[in-house]
């Protein structure tokens, strides 16, 4: 066989085996709470309208925004391929530095604390 065969039957042999295991590894071991729905840290048979802390919504916005920054940095080292490579450094830069101001804000407001 030749090397591309042979790297697409291991690599679905070994996607077959991990769907198997994925498939048969859950069903050991199933109590309550492993059958019980999760819904964000409240109880799915209790009322529906229950009053949520928004600091929730704020870890969550702000996780969002560091991994849209990994996103905007992806492409950096084939920037440095550019004809100018110092610019590529200088955007980046400023996107570190934009969003390191806003992580420094948020904690001085306290908006990063659980407990008040």
């Amino acid at each position: 066989m030749n090397l591309i065969t042979s790297s697409i039957a291991a690599t679905a042999l070994i996607s077959l085996i991990l769907v198997l295991i994925a498939f048969w590894l859950p069903l050991l071991n199933p109590d309550n709470e492993k059958l019980s729905p999760y819904e964000c840290g409240f109880d799915p048979l209790g009322n529906a309208r229950l009053p949520f802390s928004l600091r929730f919504f704020l870890v969550a916005i702000l996780f969002l925004l560091f991994d849209l920054e990994i996103a905007l940095l992806l492409p950096l080292p084939w920037g440095d391929q550019l004809p100018s490579p110092l610019s590529t450094l200088i955007w980046a830069t400023i996107i570190l530095l934009l969003l390191t101001l806003g992580l420094i804000y948020e904690w001085l407001q306290g908006g990063l604390e659980w407990a008040e």
